[in-house]
């Protein structure tokens, strides 16, 4: 049994899995995989039994490529788990040294500030994640990455700066992705969250009203709520949905019922549980 996972390793997908592997109490191989687009690919053609992806981060929102690869792929979401991230500076140089900084866009993004106020005029580049980051600055001096503490250890890499991300806490929420035909896929039923993808379709006024209204009646409570381009067409869009709940409670099976009677598309993506870094 393997796990895809954004590599090499020192990379916050893998404390994520690890996380998800303790809590399962189970042992699964890690796979490393060069970018998310990647860990879906490889799990659609069977290499890998599942995935892990970052889905939404709470300075820079949600991770748009893994958004648009669930509404692709016939995937199910069977876990969740919530990390700290602790972003740093890791360098073979020093300080007055860096000419390019290196990492994922998330984690640039999430150090904006920290970047514009230190490193004006350094020319910043992404990578596939930050632990890639890592390993690239293992080549010249004047290049650094922000990656985690553990990819400085993994890699040799001196640490520069801590906590350099413009928010704390900064934390990022995952997925585990399953093949939707996987036999060994069982719904959660006490403590969980549900996440769907709705199309409308037809637009009228009120129409995310009386969506949203199956829901609020039934006294669901929605942890999440975000419109995507259906890239379709200028203005048509799809919503993503996550909610407290079950599949097999009886008020989120009807109010889904109901739903899906009354729009062009629901998707469910799965119920399941939800852990946190300690």
């Amino acid at each position: 049994m393997k796990i895809g996972i954004l590599g090499p390793e020192s990379s916050y997908s893998e404390k994520a899995a690890n996380i998800w592997k303790a809590h399962l109490r189970t042992n699964l191989d890690i796979s490393y995989l060069k970018d998310i687009s990647e860990v879906f690919e490889v799990l659609q053609d069977n290499s890998i039994d599942y995935g892990v992806v970052p889905i939404e981060n709470s300075i820079e929102g949600s991770v748009g490529v893994t958004l648009d690869m669930l509404l692709e792929h016939e995937f199910s979401i069977i876990g969740e788990v919530v990390v700290h991230i602790h972003h740093c500076l890791l360098s073979r140089g020093k300080k007055e040294d860096i000419r390019i900084i290196l990492s994922h866009p998330q984690a640039l993004a999430q150090c904006r500030h920290f970047i514009r106020k230190n490193y004006t005029d350094v020319e910043t580049r992404t990578t596939g994640s930050t632990s890639h980051a890592a390993k690239l600055a293992t080549e010249f001096s004047e290049m650094a990455a922000i990656a985690s503490r553990q990819a400085s250890e993994s890699f040799g890499l001196d640490i520069l700066a801590e906590d350099i991300q413009d928010w704390k806490p900064d934390l990022t929420r995952f997925v585990v992705i399953a093949r939707k035909q996987d036999k060994a896929i069982q719904t959660c039923i006490h403590d969980c969250k549900t996440s769907i993808i709705v199309y409308l379709d037809r637009d009228h006024p009120g129409a995310l009203y009386e969506m949203l209204g199956e829901l609020a009646t039934r006294g669901i409570n929605l942890t999440r709520i975000e419109s995507r381009p259906s890239k379709m067409s200028l203005g048509d869009y799809v919503f993503y949905i996550d909610m407290n709940g079950s599949i097999k409670d009886p008020d989120v099976k009807e109010a889904l019922d109901n739903l899906n009677q009354n729009v062009y598309m629901l998707k469910n993506l799965g119920s399941y549980q939800s852990y946190m870094e300690e």
